[in-house]
């Protein structure tokens, strides 16, 4: 079979396209913006990729058109697609029923974690030889691609709450069919598609709905929103994780982020020693380890393979130092997880809480708001609260309708604002001396930021 992926370098298309071409298929691809990690990955597997949306793509005839759910109406190819009656379908459809059919399905789903907590679950299958697929929206630096079919039974999916596609506005996970899933935490995003916090819930509900009743669902005992999604109605055993208090039957974990026991009525399970730093880290290594469980993977094995865990690119992914900065590379682009990052950098590198101005070491954040959510302006009185771990932060002004010069204006001189990345290298170059960490965050490209501040601090 041929197939065509449209948005093919977004994380969740990109891993199809990696499966498909794994399978055997003949796989062709076209997207808007190509760059890494998942341009190199697609490259390395021999998949041609075609740049932009026009209507001569229509002439590769493949036997059908995987649709992600960037292409919007008035694109060339789509409309090419619709006025020739060529075969289309959406990207979770086609994984549904190509590659996830008669497997167990573990999906791991919240609006924080998702990547992190599916490769850690992935790597705990796999060194308990349990060889599983997996579809994951980064790249986990244990398996150093983003998907793979696996010989196994099990395949872990990153569970997106994001719609299909435009023809198909349902949750992307509502697809997927699992027999274990983890509801990490539920927080309002994606203000582009979901008006408000209830409107997720109802698509939460809707994953709920598809468990049988042989299932588990892994859940947040500390997320309120989660609760409210179960009190809809659940026909599937619940394992919960992450209580404060001791709790029967729920998992707890006792000590650092770094080096912990989980527990159960009180009972030691295993310890978990590992080089991750936050207590989002914890948390998620609880859910990874509920799941694992339920195809069969003592929780003490689990955590015993988690102290292998090298986490996923991205994830405050060290890009390079020079002249004593040493410059980061991480994914976050919501305020909690800006918050999460900056949290756990610290508490890593046990520094108190924001330095005097003759500190050794500071941590500066360079931020870009480019997530639709953070586009639409929905989450920005939260960025000051978001950043007030960073020294000092630094944030690109696009043409997002508000101002972020306003929105950071709680946070004083600390605070910059640049209108071109340009700018943005040289305030932080200026700004920047040896002994800091500086960290930029976005869920795109950065314009290539790393890198150029590398050779600015170089030059």
């Amino acid at each position: 079979m041929h197939i065509h992926v449209l948005g093919i370098c977004g994380t969740f298309m990109g891993g199809l396209a990696a499966l498909a071409r794994e399978t055997g298929h003949r796989v062709t691809g076209c997207d808007a913006n190509v760059y890494p990690p998942m341009s190199e990955q697609l490259r390395a597997l021999g998949i041609e990729l075609i740049e932009g949306w026009s209507a001569q793509q229509i002439d590769l005839a493949p036997d059908v058109f995987v649709i992600g759910n960037v292409v919007k109406r008035g694109m060339p190819l789509l409309e090419a697609i619709l006025d020739t009656g060529a075969r289309y379908t959406s990207g979770p459809q086609w994984l549904c029923e190509q590659v996830l059919h008669g497997r167990h399905v573990l999906a791991v789903a919240g609006t924080h974690g998702k990547t992190s907590t599916s490769s850690m679950l992935a790597w705990i299958l796999e060194q308990a030889g349990l060889e599983p697929g997996f579809l994951i929206g980064g790249v986990p630096l244990n398996f150093g691609v983003s998907a793979r079919l696996g010989r196994g039974r099990p395949f872990v999916i990153e569970a997106d709450e994001y719609d299909t596609a435009l023809f198909d506005k349902r949750s992307k996970f509502v697809h997927y069919r699992p027999r274990t899933a983890v509801l990490n935490n539920l927080e309002h995003d994606h203000a582009d598609i979901f008006p408000d916090l209830e409107a997720i819930e109802t698509q939460f509900h809707h994953l709920v709905r598809t468990l049988p009743a042989g299932g588990r669902l892994v859940v947040n005992a500390r997320d309120a929103a989660l609760q409210r999604v179960l009190a809809r109605g659940c026909w599937t055993p619940v394992q919960r994780f992450g209580v404060r208090d001791e709790e029967a039957d729920a998992l707890q974990a006792r000590g650092e982020p770094h080096a912990f026991d989980v527990l159960r009525d009180g009972r030691v399970l295993g310890r978990v020693e590992w080089t991750l730093q936050g207590e989002h880290n914890q948390l998620n290594a609880l859910a990874a380890i509920a799941a694992a469980e339920h195809v069969g993977v003592q929780p003490a094995r689990a955590a015993q393979a988690l102290a292998g865990f090298t986490n996923v690119r991205r994830r405050l992914e060290l890009r390079g130092e020079l002249r004593g900065v040493r410059i980061y590379d991480d994914f976050a682009h919501h305020p909690t997880a800006i918050h999460a990052t900056l949290q756990g950098l610290r508490r890593r590198l046990a520094l108190p809480s924001p330095a005097a101005a003759d500190a050794s070491e500071r941590v500066l954040a360079v931020f870009e708001p480019r997530s639709n959510t953070m586009k639409l302006g929905a989450m920005k009185a939260q960025l000051p609260w978001a950043l007030q771990d960073a020294d000092r932060a630094y944030a690109l002004q696009g043409d997002y309708g508000w101002s972020a010069r306003e929105a950071l204006a709680p946070l004083g001189e600390s605070a910059q604002v640049a209108d071109s990345v340009d700018e943005l290298v040289a305030a932080v170059v200026r700004d920047a001396r040896a002994g800091d960490h500086v960290v930029c965050m976005s869920n795109g490209s950065f314009g290539g930021i790393h890198a150029r501040l590398l050779a600015a601090l170089q030059r």
